[in-house]
């Protein structure tokens, strides 16, 4: 049995590190969740969550991972055999996708590079030539977790009012809300997808919609079968006042916490923070390129994103193996290839509850994996990352 001391870096793109002031919000007893106490509660966290998505909008919150949320999304807009569009951008996007056919929707993936972000051109070409605008809905992710690469969501909806195309405009924000810059009302987004266990810092189980006034008159008229998600039997004007079932009282008094700290730090500065320390380890990574060594799998220097950084292994080495000595000999788990990229990815996080120190000491157990594992790489990754983080550029 491999015995573990000391602080356990936790550096998988989510779940992240929950902070002790959320676990110690969470250690209490239950309460009635009818009852006036829980009611206080959570409108304050839905007043919080409104500021995070930037809406005026309706957000929603289920006892579900984030999985639920993308049923959710589907489930409240659309008809039998509707048809709608997927931006291809990775794993989780597809995923998303493949959700729509088991519910018997038509689905058309625009096809992309999943090194680059993407593109709106292609997106706008697409919906010109739907002219009878058979696609009633666009699906994109904000920042695909397994590829490293964020997405400029604000041109593709552009894109799509370039088009003059009334498609709904869907977006995953997973892993980029309260992370870095999302604006659902200003980019015009029409329903949001997020979950608690990574920007927010919680622990998983409580999955979150942002439901703009277009998707609220398209759930009206929405056919597909659903229940559990039914935004129309959850809502009472702009705000939740059923639950499914029991509601989640825990994880609102976590919530509550984990907003608080966020606006104690200042929004803004929760994005700054999560970029300094995304381009530390950036400046690990150009280092190690040396040697033949590993590069970054996203390709576009303006698109590597904020919250988790993926490194692509050279050639007959397996990230596999790097991040099982990173976690049996060194107490840093790390995220790994998904799909198609297992065993050529090790998948660095760099989000949520999380400072200098943390992302060094993990880039150092990077580091002497990749040397235990035989894996070549350029010298001085850590000292790259260190003297960046000393400039406090």
């Amino acid at each position: 049995m491999t015995v573990r001391r000391g602080y356990h870096f936790f550096q998988n793109p989510g779940p992240t590190n929950i902070p002790e002031r959320v676990l110690r919000a969470m250690d209490r007893s239950v309460i009635d969740f009818h009852g006036a106490e829980f009611k206080a509660l959570s409108d304050e966290c839905f007043a919080g969550l409104k500021r995070i998505f930037k809406t005026k909008g309706a957000v929603l919150a289920y006892a579900a991972t984030g999985h639920g949320a993308w049923e959710s999304a589907l489930l409240n807009i659309l008809s039998p055999g509707e048809k709608i569009l997927v931006v291809d951008c990775g794993f989780f996007s597809m995923n998303w996708g493949m959700r729509g056919e088991t519910f018997g929707l038509e689905v058309e993936t625009l096809p992309g590079d999943w090194r680059l972000p993407a593109n709106p051109e292609r997106l706008e070409a697409r919906l010109r030539e739907d002219r009878d605008h058979k696609i009633k809905a666009v699906l994109a992710v904000h920042n695909e977790t397994s590829t490293g690469v964020a997405h400029p969501i604000k041109e593709l909806r552009e894109a799509i009012d370039a088009a003059r195309h009334p498609a709904l405009f869907l977006v995953d924000t997973i892993s980029s809300l309260a992370s870095f810059d999302f604006r659902m009302d200003e980019w015009g987004v029409d329903v949001v997808v997020a979950g608690s266990q990574k920007g927010l810092m919680l622990p998983a189980g409580m999955a979150f919609i942002g439901v703009g006034d277009r998707a609220l008159a398209a759930s009206a008229e929405a056919k597909l079968p659903r229940l559990y998600w039914d935004w129309r039997r959850l809502l009472e004007g702009s705000s939740q006042s059923l639950w499914n079932g029991t509601a989640p009282v825990h994880f609102f008094y976590g919530l509550r916490e984990s907003l608080l700290m966020i606006e104690e730090e200042g929004l803004e500065n929760v994005f700054a923070r999560h970029h300094r320390l995304a381009e530390a380890t950036r400046r690990a990574v150009e280092v190690w390129r040396g040697n033949d060594g590993p590069e970054f799998y996203a390709l576009d220097p303006g698109a590597r994103s904020d919250t988790v950084t993926a490194v692509w292994l050279p050639e007959d080495h397996d990230g596999d193996k790097v991040r099982g000595i990173a976690l049996e000999r060194f107490n840093v788990a790390l995220g790994g290839g998904l799909g198609h990229l297992k065993g050529r990815l090790v998948r660095i996080g760099h989000l949520g509850d999380l400072n200098e120190t943390m992302i060094l000491g993990a880039l150092g157990a990077v580091e002497m994996s990749f040397s235990l594992a035989g894996v070549p790489y350029g010298k001085g990754g850590v000292a790259a990352a260190m003297e960046y983080l000393v400039r406090g550029e």
